[in-house]
């Protein structure tokens, strides 16, 4: 059977990455002081302005404006002509979090209710599908470029969306790739084109020894124009790229997003410990795709649901697989926290180009 799939990834200079981004360095910086802080922050960024809301508790307080100048200026937006840069004004709306919360959580309870999911294949080498990490490739080269300066007129920002098809479950080629990055007017939507062909799409499509489609199947700057991204352009959030950060949509999505969270929000964790379960399972060859569900309740330790769908790829017993599953890790709250070393500095990293798929995270570690 010959179906289709397409899946998107954002630069890091993306408003909604740069929230993401922003978020989880304050989320590195108070587990930097206190391996037990609590964090809820969520980002605002705007035309010329930058906005932080939500619930920090720690011994002490972070140097929160010093935090988002440094992300910014990071990520490119230094130059008044983008009408946002780390000089931007900056908002703070921080207080500790509710008692009401913190008396369950302080227990070893969730931080929240709902849904998490993760997911593993053995279409690539990541695990993961390969409409999205294509896309997640892809922008990361053309972040790179423009920061190494082989393609020095490109600005902060861009997008990426990449169609597969697929025979049965193989992906068998690329039949279109779009991108999107702003750039120095004095470049011709032709000329941007043929240096992003050349310079991130080739490269990328070869890694992954796939065919770059034919030129008239790649669409760069849809619009024929985009010469300022960011901010002043998009109003951007902490959140609102869950699919991005997840599985291109290959799988379930609980509706939580990941960014500003301390580990006890199962948003995060839970996720996260999924995701582990899963790519075992595959990189063990007891099936070759897996999907991985949980669901809690705020303030208990322990998940109410817990089920593991392999779509009929299975090479073994479900009842082998579960209890594979069962002795990778303990999926009570702080037996996902402590099983992966959750309660460390090592969250902004991840709020740009995918959560999963990257060497480097707890959540990626397969036993050998």
């Amino acid at each position: 059977m010959i179906t289709h799939f397409t899946s998107e990834s954002v630069c890091s200079g993306h408003p909604d990455k740069i929230c993401d981004q922003i978020s989880d360095a304050v989320v590195d910086a108070a587990l930097a002081i206190d391996p037990h802080a609590r964090v809820a922050v969520e980002t605002l960024v705007t035309k010329n302005r930058i906005v932080l809301a939500g619930e920090v508790t720690t011994p002490k307080k972070l140097a929160y404006k010093a935090i988002v100048k440094r992300v910014v200026r990071t990520l490119g937006y230094t130059k008044a002509l983008y009408q946002f840069t780390d000089l931007s004004p900056i908002s703070l709306y921080i207080h500790e979090q509710s008692p009401d919360i913190s008396l369950g959580v302080d227990e070893g309870g969730a931080g929240d209710q709902g849904m998490m999911f993760g997911y593993a294949s053995d279409e690539t080498p990541e695990y993961m599908p390969l409409p999205i990490t294509l896309a997640h490739r892809i922008v990361e080269r053309i972040d790179g470029v423009r920061e190494q300066k082989i393609l020095p007129y490109l600005r902060p920002d861009g997008k990426a969306e990449v169609k597969v098809k697929y025979e049965g479950m193989v992906p068998k080629e690329i039949e279109t790739l779009v991108v999107a990055v702003p750039h120095d007017p004095r470049k011709t939507q032709d000329e941007v084109k043929q240096d992003i062909i050349r310079n991130v799409l080739t490269p990328v499509c070869l890694q992954y020894h796939m065919t770059v489609p034919k030129d008239n199947a790649i669409i760069c700057n849809g619009t024929g124009k985009w010469d300022i991204g960011g901010p002043a352009s998009d109003t951007g959030v902490t959140g609102r790229k869950i699919i991005v950060d997840t599985y291109g949509s290959f799988a379930r999505h609980g509706g939580g997003c990941f960014s500003g969270k301390d580990p006890t929000k199962v948003d995060r964790s839970a996720a996260y410990a999924c995701r582990y379960i899963a790519k075992n399972i595959v990189h063990q060859k007891l099936a070759r795709r897996v999907e991985v569900r949980v669901a809690y309740v705020i303030g208990q330790k322990e998940p109410i649901d817990i089920a593991i769908e392999c779509f009929g790829t299975e090479k073994t017993k479900l009842s082998v697989i579960q209890s594979f599953a069962k002795q990778l890790l303990p999926l009570s709250v702080t037996g996902i926290i402590d099983g992966l070393l959750l309660r460390r500095p090592i969250y902004e990293r991840s709020a740009r180009y995918g959560h999963f798929g990257r060497d480097g995270f707890p959540w990626e570690a397969v036993l050998e």
